[in-house]
C-alpha cells in the first residue's frame, strides 16, 4: 500500500480527506502544494488532476480526485482499517451521506459571502450589509444542523459528515482571527455545536490534520 495525498494548506476539502486518511489509520504520504506558487497547475500535477485542484490520493496506479469520492474509496478500499466512515446500517448511512450532501449545497453556499468578504475584499471595501446577511444565513444553516444532531456526532457516530462539516466550521474561526476580529464566531453556534466542535478537537489526530500554515499564525 502507498498512499500519497495531494493537499493544499487550508483547503477544507483536502482536509476532509486528510481526516478520514487519519480515521482509517492509514498510513500515507502528505505532499503540499502552493497555491501561491501555482503547484496546482504545473505540468507534473495537471498530469494527475487536470482540473489542478486538490485533493488528490495516489494509490498505487490508482488516481482519484474530489474529496467525496476520495473518502468513500478509502472507506471501501480497506474496509479492515481503522474505523469505517460510513458507520452503522443502511439508514444511518444514508444519513451521513445527506448531511455531506447538505455541507455542500447548503452550508457552504452560506458562509460563501463570510469568507469572500474576508479573503477577496480589501478591509476599506468590505460591505457591512453582506456580511450581516452572510452571518445571518450561516447561523440558520448552523441551528438546522444543530437541530438534526443525532448524538454526539451528526449522524450519531464520528461518521464521514463530521469531517466534511468540520473544516468550513473552521473556517469561520480562521476568518475571525486573521481577518474579520469582530465575527464573534462562538457565538454563531449553539451549545451543542459548541460541544461538537470540541470534540473533533479532541480526536487523537486532529493535532496532525491542521493547516500548516495555521499553526504559524
Amino acid at each position: 500500500m502507498a498512499l500519497t495525498l495531494y493537499y493544499g494548506s487550508g483547503s477544507p476539502y483536502a482536509w476532509r480527506a486528510q481526516f478520514a486518511l487519519e480515521h482509517k489509520a492509514l498510513p500515507y504520504e502528505l505532499k503540499v502544494l502552493s497555491f501561491s506558487a501555482g503547484d496546482t497547475r504545473k505540468p507534473e500535477f495537471v498530469a494527475l488532476n487536470p482540473r489542478h485542484q486538490v485533493p488528490v490520493l495516489v494509490d498505487g496506479d490508482f488516481v482519484l480526485w474530489e474529496s467525496n469520492a476520495i473518502v468513500e474509496y478509502v472507506d471501501e478500499a480497506y474496509p479492515g482499517r481503522g474505523a469505517p466512515l460510513f458507520p452503522g446500517d443502511a439508514k444511518t448511512r444514508a444519513i451521513v451521506r445527506r448531511f455531506i450532501e447538505e455541507v455542500d449545497n447548503y452550508y457552504n453556499k452560506a458562509i460563501d459571502p463570510i469568507l469572500d468578504q474576508a479573503f477577496w475584499v480589501k478591509p476599506e471595501e468590505r460591505d457591512a450589509a453582506k456580511l450581516a446577511d452572510g452571518r445571518n444565513k450561516a447561523v440558520e444553516e448552523l441551528a438546522t444542523f444543530s437541530k438534526a444532531m443525532r448524538g454526539d456526532y451528526l449522524a450519531g457516530p464520528l461518521s464521514a459528515a463530521d469531517f466534511t462539516f468540520y473544516p468550513l466550521v473552521a473556517f469561520l474561526y480562521r476568518a475571525q482571527k486573521i481577518k474579520l476580529p469582530d465575527l464573534d464566531a462562538d457565538a454563531m453556534l449553539t451549545p451543542e455545536l459548541r460541544a461538537w466542535k470540541s470534540r473533533i478537537e479532541a480526536l487523537p489526530y486532529f493535532d496532525k490534520t491542521i493547516p500548516p500554515h495555521w499553526k504559524q499564525s
